[in-house]
């Protein structure tokens, strides 16, 4: 016979898997610091990567000015300027990359515990069933 509420358990832990199956790969496979400490690598160098063609960019359409610069002074000390620019961008940009990263494992790492509870009541209702099955066999006599 067809235990409702087992069903019920087992349909909603089935739609959490779906919604949430990313989120919870996210936690089984990595632990907070190996994940924000990736997504951090990730960043840095897709920042410094973004900026060196940005700045190769701004060096090709003013490649004139630039030779026309007579004195390496003059040349250098737009780099640095922009050497300054790129820490700083590189500083807010990784702590908004640490930020978002780690609320999305705390979010994650939440509904893992959900996802774990819902898994336990149904191992006990199925322990439950178990238990009652034994105790009615054990009762009869051949």
């Amino acid at each position: 016979m067809l235990n409702e509420e087992k069903i019920k358990l087992m349909t909603s832990i089935a739609i959490f898997e779906k919604a949430e199956g990313s989120n919870l790969s996210l936690v089984k496979r990595y632990f907070k610091s190996d994940y924000i400490s990736r997504n951090l690598l990730r960043a840095f160098l897709g920042y410094t990567f973004c900026w060196i063609l940005g700045l190769a960019l701004a060096v090709a359409c003013k490649i004139e000015d630039i030779l026309s610069i007579v004195t390496l002074e003059d040349v250098v000390f737009p780099f640095v300027d922009y050497g300054v620019w790129y820490l700083l961008g590189l500083v807010v940009y990784l702590a908004v990359t640490f930020a978002v990263c780690y609320q999305r494992y705390r979010y994650a790492a939440r509904g893992m515990k959900v996802y774990t509870a819902r898994l336990k009541r149904l191992q006990r209702r199925y322990e439950f069933q178990d238990r009652a099955r034994e105790q009615g066999k054990g009762g009869q006599k051949p």
